[in-house]
């Protein structure tokens, strides 16, 4: 058995003063063989060292005795040791063997910090990059960032890809909860397939008509703030005439032991209230009643081909959510509706300049769903066609349809947009896919206190969302901006956050540190304002998302 190194303060580890000279047999029994790998350039074998040290030698001491054994004329500046079965960098060099625990069991590599990693980017593209492998993630995602022009690094971090193998049988059912929540339409695959064919065309692509690259980051500003419910340079187009919406609406409030049908009343949307009277002659008299739309949940209730145009508001009171269903008659009115109600939602009135770039996102999504060609056009030879449809929907529409159903659905919703350009079909699928309900959205299954059934937790950029697993429809919605303070028992795996107006709610899950993450990484988004020069402030970060650290 090999000997174990001894603790710096061990009484046995001293030979008198700090200047005793150590006999050779002393020596032996106070010191031990260490194993050092050493990597080669590319294409080389590696090379193995046994090294007899003692425990108070520093890291930078071992490096130095390394680099002379080796006696390779080489640039040794980036390598620095690596423990393989601790999973650890040993980067501070005035640390002792004994300080790190490093023992004769021990297997140290001594290995380049930086080295080339395969990434595939937001957009599916993939390419390779020289990063630090010694440095924690989050500096590592700054500098590929910052090598990569990206703003906001603290939005992004790396992520593994799992082995689809490796998945457990017993989450099979989990899985198939959480995909009928996270159903993404099909014919989202109608941008993709036109971006993807325009892309690897065979025709040198004409740049000519394509707006500059000042204008496509301009674009995709202007999507952020959508996003985030803002606005461009203009706050408000008209501070002092705020617009609003009236007009003849159906209304369905469910209820117990009644099936009324829905009943058209006098609609009045004003800055983020919904009124409604019994007819347009009495609106100039008190409403029926209002809705409070500033924190509640939208959900689109709409099938294009039966001309049915619905939208759900989930209302939220400090024991779950109300709901209320108004049906609107034609695809315009509920795209102004619904822009209104999601803005509201957000605290926003239809003043904000994003109004009308909701409006326009919500029609394109509708368009999308219809899947019509233009009169003129010829419906396409599927037998002559080759396309992996596959690749362009989710793996549930994979099971759903046939190959040869996708394909159709997919060609013949392309021909309403073949005439886009690559720049203007990638902005549009944006546009498209920040409609889906649920996007920007993460799920996790989680167990709230109290109850005896799985339910889904939705963690978005501003609220947390509970879920009911059976329905997938939400059930009450917490913001964040109401939230005091949350906090997390690691022991048992339990988040327990504290709202405003004494509302508070724990719940248990199996990954319960990325949940705190996520939680404390949207808050800290919350706090950065839009200008670009604004220094990241990395201790508050690693204060919110920091975990049991």
């Amino acid at each position: 058995m090999r000997p174990r190194a001894r603790a710096c303060g061990d009484p046995a580890s001293a030979g008198g003063s700090s200047g005793t000279m150590l006999t050779a047999a002393e020596y032996g029994k106070t010191s031990w063989e260490l194993l050092v790998m050493v990597q080669q350039r590319c294409g080389e074998e590696h090379m193995t060292f046994k090294l007899r040290v003692e425990g108070k030698l520093h890291i930078g001491g071992l490096m130095l005795k390394l680099v002379e054994k080796i006696k390779a004329p080489q640039d040794w500046s980036d390598y620095a040791l690596w423990w393989e079965q601790k999973s650890r960098w040993l980067l501070k060099t005035h640390w002792t063997l004994d300080k790190y625990g490093v023992q004769a069991d021990a297997i140290l590599h001594y290995t380049p910090q930086h080295k080339p990693l395969c990434l595939q980017l937001p957009n599916m593209k993939t390419i390779r990059l020289n990063v630090s492998f010694s440095s924690v993630v989050f500096k590592t995602v700054t500098e590929i960032c910052r090598t990569l022009n990206i703003r906001r690094p603290e939005e992004l971090s790396l992520l593994k890809p799992d082995d689809p193998k490796k998945k457990k049988k017993k989450d099979k059912h989990k899985d198939h909860a959480l995909d009928d929540v996270l159903d993404m339409d099909a014919l989202a695959g109608v941008f993709q397939y036109h971006i993807l064919k325009l892309t690897v065309s065979a025709a040198p692509l004409d740049c000519s008509s394509e707006p500059d690259l000042d204008e496509v980051e301009a674009a995709l500003s202007s999507l952020e703030v959508t996003l985030e419910g803002g606005n461009t340079d203009r706050i408000l187009e008209d501070i002092t005439d705020i617009p609003q919406l009236s007009d003849t609406l159906k209304l369905f409030r469910p209820k117990r032991l009644t099936l009324r049908p829905y009943k058209e009343y006098w609609f009045v949307f004003k800055d983020t209230t919904i009124s409604y009277y019994k007819n347009k002659d009495a609106a100039d008299g008190e409403p029926m009643e209002q809705f409070h739309l500033r924190g509640c949940e939208v959900v689109p209730d709409v099938n294009v081909s039966d001309k049915k145009f619905g939208i759900k508001l989930l209302l939220p009171v400090a024991d779950g959510m109300n709901e209320v269903y108004l049906r609107c008659e034609n695809e315009t009115q509920y795209a102004k509706w619904k822009a209104a109600c999601i803005l509201a939602s957000k605290g926003k009135t239809m003043a904000y300049s994003s109004y009308r770039t909701e409006v326009r996102n919500i029609q394109s999504f509708l368009q999308m769903k219809n899947l019509a060609p233009s009169s003129g056009q010829t419906t396409p030879d599927l037998d002559s066609m080759e396309m992996n449809a596959e690749s362009f929907v989710s793996p549930r529409y994979v099971k759903k349809y046939k190959t040869k159903q996708l394909t159709g659905r997919i060609l013949e919703a392309h021909q309403n947009i073949a005439q886009l350009s690559l720049m203007e079909a990638k902005m549009r699928f944006i546009q498209a896919w920040q409609s889906l309900p649920e996007f920007g959205v993460s799920y996790y299954i989680v167990r709230f206190r109290g109850s005896k059934k799985d339910e889904i937790l939705g963690v978005s950029y501003n609220r947390l969302i509970r879920i009911d697993m059976s329905t997938g429809l939400p059930v009450t919605t917490w913001r964040f901006s109401n939230m005091k303070q949350w906090n997390v028992n690691w022991e048992i795996q339990q988040v327990a956050i504290e709202f405003d107006q004494g509302v508070s709610v724990a719940f248990a899950c199996q990954n319960c540190k990325v949940v705190h993450e996520y939680i404390g990484g949207y808050i800290f988004l919350s706090t950065r304002s839009k200008d670009q020069n604004e220094t990241l402030d990395e201790e508050l970060f690693h204060k919110l998302t920091g975990g049991q650290e």
